[in-house]
C-alpha cells in the first residue's frame, strides 16, 4: 500500500514539474512581476570588427519599476523575454539558471550575451526598487576606484603611436594597450615580416611611456603558435602588463603549452563566455588575467563567480569593453570584488556617453572609473533617442518543461 502512494505521489509530482506551469504558484515575494521586456537597437552601432550586441533592453513590472540591461540579439532576446514574463524579478539567480537551462541544448555565447544583457536590467531593477546602488547589492564597495587603460586615445591631438601613448599615461590611465603590425585586410598578412615589425613596435612604445608596465599589446589570435611565442619571447626583458589572445581561442588547452614557454603575463577570454568556457584556463593556472566581459558572460551574477573563481588561482582580471552601460556595471562587479589586480579597458581611452543615457551614468575622472552610488546601476534611459525594435508581453505558447528538484531548485530536464 505504502509503494503504491508513493508511486502515485511520484506520479502526479512528475506531472507538475514537467508541466511548463510558472515557476513559482505563490505570489511573488517582491509583490513584483515582470510584464513587459523591451528591446531598442543602439542608434548609429553598425557592429564594428568584433560583433559584441549593443542593443538595450528594459525590464519593466507591474510595479512600474523598469531595469536596464545591455547587450543580445533581436531574436535571442525574445526567446529569452518569453520564458520570464509573470516572474518576480527579484529572484535574478533562480531565473538565470531557468532560461540557462530550460532548453536541451545548453546555451551558446550568443544567447549568453541576451541573457546578461536582461539579468543586467534585473539587477538595475532591483537596485532601484530597493532604492540602493547595484554594488550594494553585491557585497559593498572593496575598492575606491578602478584603474583603467586605453586603446587608443582620442584626446591626444599627437600624430604618432608613441606620442599619443605618452599623452594617455600622462592623463593617468594605467596603461597603453596596441596591436599588431599589419592585419588591415587589404594585403596579405605576411607572419614572418610582422613579427619582427610586432617586436619593435612594442619596443618603441614601451620607451615611450618609460616601461614599467604602462604598455600592453594584443595580438589579436592573428599568429601561429610558433610566431606568437616567438614574439612574446623578445617582449619578457620589457615587461608589458600583458600580451593578449596569442594564438585563436577555439582551443583553450593549447594554453598548457604556451604557459611553459613563455613567462610574460597572458591575457585571454574576450571572445569566451560563461565559467565552463573558461574554467580549464583559470584552473590549471593557463593565464595570469581574465578578458571575460559583461554581457558576455551571461550576466552580473555570473562575472561575480568568475571573479571569486580567479581569486583562488590569482588570476587578474581586465575586461574587454563592450557596451557604454556593460562599462558603468563592471563597475559595479568590480568595485564590490575580491582585491585581485584588476583593469578595465576603454576604447579611445574613455568611456562613451551616448544621448540616450543619462551623461552622469558613469563617473570617469583622471583615467579611473568610480563607482556610481545612484540606485540600480545609476541610467536612465530616454528610449526616444534609440530605435525601438520589439515588445515581449507574453510568455511563451510553447512552455518550456521544468524539472525541480523537492527543494524547489532547477534542474536540467
Amino acid at each position: 500500500m505504502q509503494r503504491r502512494n508513493f508511486l502515485k505521489s511520484a506520479a502526479l509530482g512528475s506531472a507538475a514539474v514537467l508541466s511548463g506551469l510558472p515557476l513559482h504558484q505563490s505570489e511573488a515575494a517582491s509583490g513584483l512581476k515582470i510584464t513587459k521586456i523591451r528591446y531598442y537597437a543602439a542608434p548609429g552601432y553598425n557592429k564594428p570588427l568584433f560583433n559584441q550586441a549593443r542593443g538595450i533592453v528594459e525590464v519593466e513590472t507591474d510595479g512600474g519599476i523598469i531595469g536596464i540591461g545591455e547587450g543580445g540579439s533581436k531574436d535571442m532576446i525574445e526567446q529569452c523575454a518569453q520564458m520570464l514574463i509573470g516572474e518576480d524579478p527579484f529572484r535574478i539567480e533562480h531565473l538565470w539558471q531557468y532560461v540557462y537551462r530550460g532548453m536541451f541544448y545548453p546555451p551558446g555565447r550568443e544567447k549568453l550575451h541576451a541573457l546578461g544583457a536582461i539579468e543586467m536590467a534585473l539587477w538595475d531593477l532591483k537596485g532601484k526598487a530597493l532604492k540602493v546602488p547595484v554594488y550594494e547589492l553585491l557585497g559593498g564597495a572593496t575598492r575606491d576606484y578602478v584603474e583603467c587603460y586605453a586603446t587608443g586615445f582620442r584626446a591626444s591631438t599627437a600624430k604618432t603611436e608613441e606620442e599619443r601613448a605618452r599623452d594617455c599615461i600622462e592623463a593617468g590611465l594605467r596603461a597603453y594597450r596596441i596591436g599588431p603590425t599589419g592585419g588591415n585586410g587589404d594585403q596579405p598578412f605576411d607572419y614572418y615580416e610582422n613579427v619582427k615589425k610586432t617586436i619593435e613596435f612594442c619596443k618603441r612604445i614601451d620607451e615611450a611611456v618609460g616601461g614599467g608596465g604602462h604598455w600592453a599589446v594584443d595580438l589579436h589570435t592573428r599568429f601561429d603558435l610558433t610566431d606568437g611565442l616567438k614574439i612574446c619571447n623578445a617582449l619578457e626583458n620589457l615587461e608589458p602588463y600583458f600580451v593578449e589572445d596569442l594564438v585563436r581561442s577555439e582551443n583553450p588547452g593549447v594554453y598548457k603549452s604556451v604557459r611553459a614557454a613563455t613567462k610574460v603575463p597572458i591575457a585571454v577570454g574576450e571572445q569566451f563566455g560563461d565559467r565552463w568556457d573558461a574554467n580549464e584556463l583559470i584552473e590549471n593556472r593557463l593565464i595570469d588575467y581574465t578578458r571575460f566581459t559583461l554581457p558576455n558572460t551571461g550576466g552580473i551574477a555570473e562575472f561575480k563567480k568568475l571573479a571569486a573563481i580567479a581569486e583562488t588561482h590569482y588570476v587578474g582580471m581586465i575586461p574587454h569593453f563592450t557596451g557604454p552601460l556593460s562599462t558603468a556595471a563592471l563597475v559595479h562587479v568590480l568595485g564590490s570584488s575580491s582585491p585581485s589586480r584588476c583593469l578595465m579597458e576603454l576604447g579611445g581611452g574613455e568611456p562613451e556617453r551616448p544621448p540616450y543615457f543619462n551623461e552622469d551614468f558613469i563617473n570617469f575622472k583622471n583615467g579611473k572609473l568610480y563607482l556610481n552610488d545612484q540606485p540600480g546601476l545609476g541610467v536612465k534611459f530616454d528610449p526616444k533617442k534609440a530605435t525601438f525594435v520589439m515588445e515581449v508581453k507574453e510568455k511563451t505558447k510553447f512552455p518550456h518543461p521544468i524539472l525541480k528538484a523537492p527543494d524547489g531548485s532547477i534542474h536540467n530536464w
